[in-house]
């Protein structure tokens, strides 16, 4: 089911979008999309730092112990899992200002359904080149995005004009999310979370 859902989104995203708001599905499904969803940037950014090492432009590439890698993994995981969360709280809290009477549920389904392109462009990483990652992560960002501006008018029930301006709100709350999670990263790595780099 989880995969019709991601396949949905990226074959025909309207249809998969009405059909995510006429099923009745719980909380918990938008959960376990989430849960898997995230397992993908996690997993290939430890595999990429252990096994194949990053190349950021100088002439070695760049490794990480494997027991550092996994910690990162694991912040990364529960980083990315507070931060879809925390985009859901705010898109229920935005949505009486924009006259959308929905639920919590809804606005989890908006946004991990939302972020899967994002998370998914976590398989960039497997070719861990700075340039490619960032190349591969933008279409994710830009498809996202695309989502977000298409699904809000559908699972919020609200006008397209009023779910336009829903969804750049989103937007805006979604930049200032991921910017509190690198100032976050930034001060783990100052103390004492920085990662074991080896030759």
């Amino acid at each position: 089911m989880i995969l019709n859902h991601v396949w949905g989104l990226y074959a025909h995203p309207l249809k998969a979008w009405k059909r995510i708001g006429t099923r009745n599905e719980s909380l918990g499904f938008a959960l376990s999309h989430l849960l898997l969803i995230a397992l993908i940037p996690a997993s290939c950014a430890y595999y990429a730092s252990v096994h194949t090492g990053w190349n950021i432009g100088i002439q070695k590439n760049i490794y990480l112990a494997a027991d550092s890698a996994l910690l990162m993994a694991i912040l990364m995981y529960f980083g990315l899992l507070a931060g879809v969360i925390a985009l859901a709280y705010l898109i229920h809290w935005m949505s009486k200002t924009f006259g959308a009477d929905t639920s919590f549920k809804q606005s989890l389904e908006l946004s991990a359904y939302t972020a899967t392109p994002v998370l998914m462009a976590g398989v960039g990483a497997l070719y861990p080149e700075l340039w490619f990652v960032s190349l591969v992560f933008l279409g994710g960002l830009a498809y996202s995005v695309y989502l977000l501006y298409t699904g809000v008018p559908i699972l919020m029930k609200i006008p397209e004009e009023r779910g336009f301006m829903y969804a750049s709100s989103v937007v805006t709350a979604g930049l200032i999310l991921m910017v509190i999670l690198m100032v976050i990263s930034a001060m783990a790595w100052t103390n004492g979370f920085a990662p074991v780099f080896i030759q």
